[in-house]
């Protein structure tokens, strides 16, 4: 059950990255203008920006094929913990964002459970950090340990 559950697990975790990365991509301005109306100075948004899509599509993708599960679990927490509270925790006190909000920070504090998980645990089954890596060490090119 594992060896299916493993893999699904690590998609279902991993898409949301990667389609936010993709989205960022394909509407750079408009997410420019978003964290600029968060409060980001004008002169950092454009490095911000670029380092989410980065992370968010490097671990993203790493995650999703368990590669270096553990680290690109590692950097997706790191990346989660002031989105969240940039973007979500600051507008907790807005009586019209509240709801919406904190369903937004529960929802990226859920998500860094299962990251942590993935962190501990690896990557499970079917993954790419299984095949490179058995009982005994790491397998080199030529077969031997």
């Amino acid at each position: 059950m594992n060896k299916l559950l493993s893999p699904i697990s690590r998609i279902l975790v991993a898409l949301i990255f990667v389609i936010s990365g993709f989205g960022k991509v394909m509407n750079m301005d408009g997410t420019a203008a978003m964290m600029t109306a968060s409060g980001f100075p004008g002169s950092s948004v454009k490095f911000f920006l670029i380092a989410a899509i980065i992370l968010e599509m490097g671990c993203g993708l790493a995650l999703l094929v368990g590669f270096k599960t553990k680290w690109a679990s590692l950097g997706l927490i790191i990346f989660l913990i002031p989105a969240t509270l940039i973007f979500h925790a600051a507008h907790l006190g807005d009586p019209a964002q509240t709801q919406m909000q904190a369903v937004e920070v529960l929802k990226n504090l859920a998500i860094m459970g299962g990251l942590v998980k993935f962190f501990i645990d690896g990557a499970g089954a079917v993954a790419v950090d299984t095949m490179t890596y058995h009982h005994h060490g790491p397998v080199t090119v030529a077969g031997t340990r």
